[in-house]
């Protein structure tokens, strides 16, 4: 058998056995490339604008006023649009034995008003995200979905290898004739959008495979682009702590220009606070890869965890997740990203379709 038809097998194969996972996957991903603002639209309530910039200490002694048994750390979000003040609170124990759960908690823009609680799971987006993520498998699901991410990555790649035209074919491999019969009509379609759509679902496939899956990625940037480096966590000291514009004011003097991401605060027991703040040529705004350690009692930055002064293999892990979920290209990235996950519901469906109608007509055994 030649090398195209073991791909042509391969890539039958493959689509009959993990091009369900892929649809998954794919549709659940496209969902989630707007998933704040959907989630704001599902929810009017944390849909809300306010002039002024947030008030922290204000926000942190609302939390600490609306859930007096909640004494550990909350993580606080600096959106910069405005809107509501999202919050997070780890570990609640509400929600133990369930895995990643925290508490999610929105306060108005102000930080002065308590405007929605909710758990992790619980609500459309977040359910989304785990399946995504774990299949709503729990920790097995992630390295489920890694191993299937290069399942289907190799999927794409037998099916490109299958597709790929010999020299002077290559304006007749991107047409679709006009009244053809139903099995050609069926492959020349599955083969313009699969063409089409193979390089964004390549590197999104990778991608995710490498975050599903931070061990072997590691092991392998280890090989190649060296160890990666990982913002410190150092040990706390107790005692009542300053309040976070404080802290907040030593930390910009630490990284001047940087945008300021997330605040954890410490536990009321006293500790560090730990600033996550994105620096120019981070690339991404949401979780951005640099820190300022701040100690509660005193204000003193303990440590600056600085991502530009980081190796490549940082630099390539930095990378990862803003290219899967599309934030590194702004809006036209996500909207490719967007049309991407769709494609997966296409392409399964025509070659379901077209294997069906092979078998009913040449009774090929699969």
């Amino acid at each position: 058998m030649s090398w195209r038809g073991l791909c042509k097998k391969l890539h039958l194969w493959l689509g009959l056995t993990v091009g369900t996972a892929l649809l998954v996957l794919g549709l659940s991903g496209a969902a989630l490339v707007y998933y704040v603002p959907l989630d704001r639209w599902l929810h009017p309530a944390i849909d809300t604008q306010h002039a002024q910039p947030p008030n922290w200490d204000r926000a942190l002694a609302t939390l600490r006023a609306r859930f007096p048994d909640k004494t550990g750390p909350w993580r606080l979000e600096a959106t910069g649009d405005g809107g509501a003040i999202p919050a997070r609170y780890y570990h609640p124990p509400e929600t133990t034995g369930q895995g990643f759960a925290p508490m999610m908690v929105w306060l108005s823009p102000d930080g002065s008003q308590l405007l929605r609680r909710d758990y992790w799971g619980d609500y459309l987006v977040t359910w989304l995200y785990n399946l995504h993520y774990q299949l709503l498998l729990g920790a097995t699901g992630s390295w489920v979905v890694g191993w299937l991410g290069l399942a289907s990555a190799l999927l794409l790649f037998s099916g490109l290898y299958s597709w790929w035209p010999k020299v002077g074919r290559w304006r007749r491999q991107f047409q679709v004739s006009a009244g053809a019969p139903a099995l050609r009509a069926l492959l020349e379609w599955h083969r313009l959008i699969g063409v089409l759509s193979a390089l964004p679902l390549l590197l999104l496939c990778l991608t995710g495979a490498a975050l599903a899956l931070p061990g072997p990625t590691a092991t392998l940037l280890g090989w190649t682009l060296g160890t990666p480096a990982a913002a410190p966590v150092l040990a706390s000291q107790s005692g009542p702590p300053v309040l976070p514009s404080t802290a907040l004011a030593a930390a910009r003097q630490a990284l001047p220009g940087a945008r300021l991401a997330w605040i954890e605060t410490p536990p009321l027991s006293g500790g560090n606070y730990r600033f996550r703040l994105q620096l120019p040529g981070d690339p991404s705004m949401r979780f951005p890869h640099s820190y300022v350690t701040v100690q509660g009692q005193s204000a003193k930055v303990l440590a600056i965890f600085d991502a530009r002064a980081q190796g490549p293999a940082t630099t390539f892990n930095n990378w990862l997740h803003p290219l899967h979920d599309g934030s590194a290209g702004g809006f036209w990235l996500r909207s490719l990203w967007l049309l991407a996950g769709a494609a997966p519901l296409m392409l399964f469906t025509l070659g379901i379709r077209r294997w069906r109608l092979r078998r009913r007509r040449y009774g090929e055994a699969v």
